[in-house]
């Protein structure tokens, strides 16, 4: 393919995004510094090399909230620092506009009658005498703040209690992975003294599994895992059954002292005639609680596609259940219809800017973090742009850390494959995120050393071709799989991550001088490599300039 625009290499722009390696101190814990990167080390030494943000309020989180990968995607791709995750979320909650939002009263109004006019007093409408009307709740269950938080789960069911509504179901996904791995007795705890203060609430968890195993599937990976949480949710089905959920972590905990709160297996909570305390039922609503969209999707498909086909939902249908989500989860199907809160518009995404200039370009990645380096990427859209080409590489299915190199080698030959064909490619190598959330070290230190090769043999191509090499990441995780106890640690960090810029062209280019150079940095970069300075003014600058001859 011959060129059409010229920039300032004579061949392709190459961005690798190495999920989640951050930069840390040597030490016990840091499976980036202990894997044996040949690459990497020589690239740091002899090329631009330079540290830069990717957490707080450089990608528009709370101060010093770690970061994640859609943030970071997007960051990336939008070359703006916007308002994102928790942040958008709080601001919601903090100036009341959730609760006077269309969704809210769709979901609350039908599960409460006013007594008194002149007093705002409610109760629950019911059906019949034998099944009130029930308000659901599911979403991760910890305080992470990635994809959800508690503060907003127990602030929604004030309100809604306030407003009258008193029976209320929690369907939990337990997280271990932006907390600690076994964490998720100290939410149920936390969650059954909340309950306390509302006095005549009939108020339970119903079911629970972990986010690895049951519901939370992304980018149909697995759709097994939202079967088993849809099917717990409604029918009341799961291969265990317990008392209580603190009886259920307990059990599972005796079994297997290692297990971490990602993987439990699914459960409902029965009563004393063994009965499932909290099927979803014909007539309730239920909101899902979780802000971040990836792992939210495809159980509100579950719940409102009519034409619904990946697994049975036997006599379940949409019309019986009035479901809304935190947010949007979806932003090209504007799903789910019912939000509590607006999503964040993001405009002039990076691929977009490109492609109106007739700049051909290339995104790939494994199912694992395909939609990051696709629909993140390019502000929330899951169309291609113009001239642009999309190849998803389907992941191993199962943990991650028993195949630590997933797809690196495959990902790695079909992008060399079309490096001759496309001016700005994009990459993302999953390992350092996917495998580091195991805190499996040795099984990181494997998924690094795959990635550093990766980059070897992208890089004599690149050279060969007269192109460039950009390698940064979106997050922190692999360089800090220990605590400062020395305790497994599955969640992001709040590090710094890499920049390099790798390249045997003539042209030289220097840092710029940023007083915080970060991700939002990364779209005017690109821009100015592909020879392109004319950037949207919503952009933050270029981490480079063009050094004087």
């Amino acid at each position: 393919m011959i060129l059409m625009v010229k920039t300032n290499f004579k061949g392709p722009v190459v961005l690798a995004v190495l999920d989640g390696v951050g930069l840390a101190p040597h030490g016990p814990g840091n499976a980036v510094s202990l894997a044996r990167t040949p690459f990497l080390h020589h690239a740091t030494k002899n090329y631009l090399y330079f540290a830069i943000e990717a957490s707080g309020t450089a990608v528009g989180l709370l101060p010093g909230q770690m970061g994640n990968s859609e943030v970071g995607h997007n960051t990336m791709g939008c070359g703006q620092i916007i308002q994102h995750g928790i942040a958008h979320i709080n601001t919601a909650f903090q100036d009341g506009s959730i609760w006077q939002s269309p969704a809210w009263h769709y979901i609350i109004d039908p599960l409460i009658t006013p007594i008194d006019k002149n007093l705002d007093v409610c109760y629950n409408k019911k059906l019949n005498s034998n099944s009130p009307p029930t308000l659901h709740f599911s979403g991760i269950f910890s305080d992470g703040g990635v994809h959800s938080h508690l503060d907003h789960l127990e602030q929604m069911i004030t309100v809604a209690y306030q407003q009258g509504v008193r029976r209320i179901r929690i369907h939990a996904v337990f997280d271990g992975r932006d907390v600690a791995p076994q964490s998720a007795h100290q939410f149920i705890n936390r969650f059954h003294n909340f309950i306390k203060t509302l006095p005549d609430a009939d108020i339970k968890i119903a079911s629970g599994g972990g986010r690895m195993t049951t519901t939370a599937d992304r980018y149909n990976n697995d759709w097994s895992m939202v079967k088993r949480g849809f099917d717990m949710m409604v029918h009341g089905i799961a291969n265990h059954s317990f008392s209580s959920a603190l009886e259920a972590i307990s059990t599972f905990r005796h079994s297997d002292s290692s297990i971490q709160d990602q993987y439990l297996p699914s459960f409902v909570i029965v009563d004393s005639n063994q009965q499932p305390i909290g099927k979803i039922q014909p007539g309730d609503s239920l909101i899902y609680f979780d802000f971040r969209a990836d792992r939210a999707i495809e159980i509100t498909r579950a719940f409102t596609e009519d034409n619904f086909t990946p697994f049975s939902r036997s006599d379940f249908f949409p019309s019986q259940l009035r479901f809304a989500g935190l947010t949007e989860y979806d932003s090209d199907a504007h799903l789910p219809t019912h939000q509590l809160i607006p999503p964040i518009k993001i405009t002039h995404p990076l691929n977009q800017f490109l492609s109106e200039r007739k700049i051909s370009q290339f995104a790939i990645s494994e199912t694992a973090k395909f939609g990051h380096i696709t629909y993140y990427f390019n502000g929330n859209s899951h169309q291609p742009a113009t001239g642009e080409k999309f190849q998803e590489i389907p992941s191993d299915s199962g943990s991650f850390h028993l195949r630590p190199w997933m797809k690196t080698a495959e990902i790695t030959d079909a992008i060399l494959n079309q490096l001759s064909n496309f001016q700005f490619l994009r990459l993302n190598f999953p390992g350092g995120d996917m495998v580091g959330h195991s805190a499996h070290l040795q099984a990181t230190i494997i998924a690094i050393e795959a990635i550093d090769l990766a980059l070897s043999r992208l890089a004599t191509k690149i050279d060969e071709l007269g192109g460039c090499l950009v390698i940064t990441a979106d997050h922190g995780n692999a360089e800090e799989l220990l605590d400062s106890d020395g305790l497994q640690k599955t969640a992001h960090t709040s590090n710094l991550v890499p920049f390099i810029l790798y390249h045997q062209t003539p042209q030289r280019y220097l840092p710029s001088s940023l007083p915080h150079p970060g991700l939002a940095n990364l779209a005017s970069t690109i821009a100015l490599l592909l020879g392109q300075t004319n950037y949207p003014s919503v952009w933050q600058p270029p981490l480079i300039k063009i050094a004087p001859n």
